[in-house]
């Protein structure tokens, strides 16, 4: 079982910053990957950035936030970091930790671990 609990998340003005954070307890697997989702209203969730935990930690993004977004981990506080910047209105949206056994998959029923969101609000 893997328990995630993200934090972070906050009102910030168009332009600014802020810095997620996914803690995971329980056990990550070799092959484990880690991600990031969002969900804005009346949306689906959609994925927006992830890590392959120990398979050389081979990074992913949506193209939507490609160049702002930069996903991280630190693999002995059993953390993944999501540093977002220049965000811009249309980021606004529930972030949603999530983790697989296996690679990196775009797809969220591919997850079977979830956290319960924190929520990123993005003013024009």
């Amino acid at each position: 079982q893997v328990q995630l609990v993200e934090s972070g998340g906050g009102l910030v003005q168009a332009g600014g910053s802020l810095r997620l954070s996914c803690a995971a307890s329980g056990r990550i697997f070799w092959n484990s990957a880690l991600a990031w989702f969002r969900q804005a209203p009346g949306k689906e969730r959609e994925f927006v950035s992830g890590i392959n935990w120990w398979l050389g930690g081979t990074v992913y993004y949506s193209d939507s936030v490609k160049g702002r977004f930069t996903v991280s981990r630190d693999n002995a506080k059993n953390t993944m970091y999501l540093e977002m910047n220049s965000l811009k209105p249309e980021d606004t949206a529930v972030y949603y930790c999530a983790a697989r056994v296996g690679g990196i998959s775009y797809t969220q029923a591919e997850y079977n671990y979830w956290g319960q969101g924190t929520q990123v609000t993005v003013s024009s």
